[in-house]
């Protein structure tokens, strides 16, 4: 059996763990591994070799980190595959999924290999005789992040990059339940040279999380998570004087408006609701269908639906299971709920007949019509393959509906009509606007975050904001006045 250990000071960790998690297979249900849960003995030495390896690495030269990063874009290019593999038999999603996930970080790795750019301070020459003003952009320190287990890989490659590049420190502290890539990551990063100690990876649970946010050495936090932890992380963090991005959770609507193309939609809605089992913060987990083309924008759906191959994710299947059992049935307990509540059940994931194990964690995608704001299957965040439809009068009902949601991860509207979509993407209260895309996650010299309770704190994931987020301004003003006291002319007019 395969066991896990801590990544500290540029190697495995050997201590012997008190505490250890199982990891399994979602696709069997088998026990595959274990992993160290670290207590504070073991968060302590990661962030003291983290403080150590910061005072070397923030003094490296933009050259000498802009190289490393290169050789890291290089060897994960090259063994991209090897990641994915990874994923799919700890976490479930179908390769081709997980493929996209390494794809999607890979990105950011190549927008931090241009630090050199984007840290440039700027310069004032002459703000008054003989003074010049310029800024300048330094690292934080060891820095934390705190990612989820539904993307292994991208989200430790959203920040990981950044804050390296910058002169940084990182305790990454990945998901008890799908670690390995984390640690997979850290060894590919030293193989890349970065030193020792500049990358820690600490497996565990809340304890180790909470040790992370309180630590008096640890400068900034980056979280990716449900929203009340995401909460718990930032007022926690921020008690202690950190900076902090705490990323939280989402319900993604998707507006069609009459006039919109019904394939196009049903088959964003099928891709965007169903992709990675619907464990995803950007999944669209409400369709909101606009009179009157309901009824047959349910229809179009349903039928892309039932013609998914649910199954383990190496055997080419279009959706694989779920994270955990528990995870599984917790899901599923919201479609008990939904039918309980009054919606339809259109397609009834429940009754599934899975091409893998019968040990597997298996749920099918579902479509839910007619649900209402108040059923719980509306207002949680269900983080499954469970689609819901509600219907609306008219565009101001649909768009009113959006913004009185808590959350404002990420949105689409899908309509043929610019006007309308100028409207909506200017109107509504939401951090990503997709138009007639379901998925809108920003590029990599963009950046990533939500409004409302989908964001604590006010710097988003990567691009321009997580330059900021990672480094600090200093403002420079400066009068060098010639040296008559030495009796030292050098020739220089008097306001030179």
């Amino acid at each position: 059996m395969n066991r896990l250990a801590h990544w500290i000071d540029g190697k495995p960790w050997d201590g012997e763990a008190t505490r250890y998690g199982d990891l399994h297979d979602p696709a069997t249900g088998e026990v595959t591994g274990q992993v160290p849960l670290a207590d504070a003995a073991e968060v302590d030495a990661a962030v003291a070799a983290a403080r150590d390896a910061f005072a070397t690495w923030s003094r490296t030269s933009l050259t000498g980190r802009t190289q490393v990063l290169f050789a890291f874009r290089e060897l994960l290019a090259a063994r991209r595959r090897e990641l994915a593999a990874i994923i799919t038999a700890e976490h479930g999603k179908v390769l081709s999924d997980a493929l996209g996930e390494v794809n999607r970080g890979l990105e950011v790795v190549e927008f931090a290999c241009g630090v050199p750019h984007l840290s440039k301070g700027d310069h004032s020459a002459g703000v008054s005789t003989d003074v010049d003003t310029y800024s300048l952009r330094q690292p934080l320190g060891p820095v934390a992040v705190i990612s989820p287990f539904n993307f292994p890989a991208m989200v430790p490659l959203w920040f990981l990059p950044v804050a390296i590049a910058t002169g940084n420190t990182v305790l990454l502290k990945p998901s008890e339940k799908d670690p390995s890539a984390a640690g997979w990551l850290a060894e590919l990063w030293a193989e890349a040279g970065l030193p020792a100690g500049v990358l820690n990876v600490v497996h565990g649970d809340r304890r180790a999380a909470d040790r992370l946010l309180e630590h008096p050495d640890v400068a900034a936090v980056s979280f990716v998570g449900s929203t009340p932890v995401a909460r718990h992380v930032y007022e926690t963090a921020a008690r202690t004087g950190k900076r902090v991005q705490a990323l939280g959770g989402a319900k993604n609507h998707m507006v069609v408006l009459p006039d919109a193309d019904l394939d196009l939609a049903a088959d964003a809605a099928v891709s965007a609701g169903f992709g990675s089992a619907g464990e995803r913060c950007m999944a669209i987990s409400v369709v909101v269908a606009v009179d009157p083309v309901g009824d047959d924008l349910v229809q179009r759906i349903a039928e892309r639906t039932r013609g998914l191959r649910v199954g383990d994710g190496r055997r080419g299947a279009d959706m694989g299971p779920l994270i955990t059992a528990e995870h599984r049935d917790r899901v599923a307990g919201y479609l008990d709920a939904g039918e309980r509540e009054g919606a339809t059940v259109v397609v009834d994931g429940r009754t599934v007949a899975p091409d893998g194990a019968a040990g597997g964690f298996w749920l099918g995608p579902t479509v839910l019509d007619h649900v209402r704001p108040g059923m719980s299957v509306y207002t949680d965040e269900i983080f499954g393959p469970v689609l819901s439809v509600v219907r609306a009068g008219t565009y101001d009902e649909a768009l009113a509906l959006v913004n009185a949601n808590p959350y404002g991860n990420g949105t689409a509207v899908f309509t043929t009509d610019g006007r309308a979509a100028r409207h909506y993407q200017q109107e509504v209260q939401v951090g990503m606007v997709g138009v007639n895309v379901p998925i809108p996650v920003p590029m990599a010299y963009y950046s990533f975050g939500g409004w409302k309770a989908s964001l604590f704190g006010d710097a988003h994931a990567y691009g321009a904001d997580g330059i900021a987020f990672y480094t600090r301004g200093k403002v420079v003003t400066s009068r060098w006045p010639a040296p008559r006291d030495r009796g030292v002319d050098l020739g220089f007019p008097q306001n030179a």
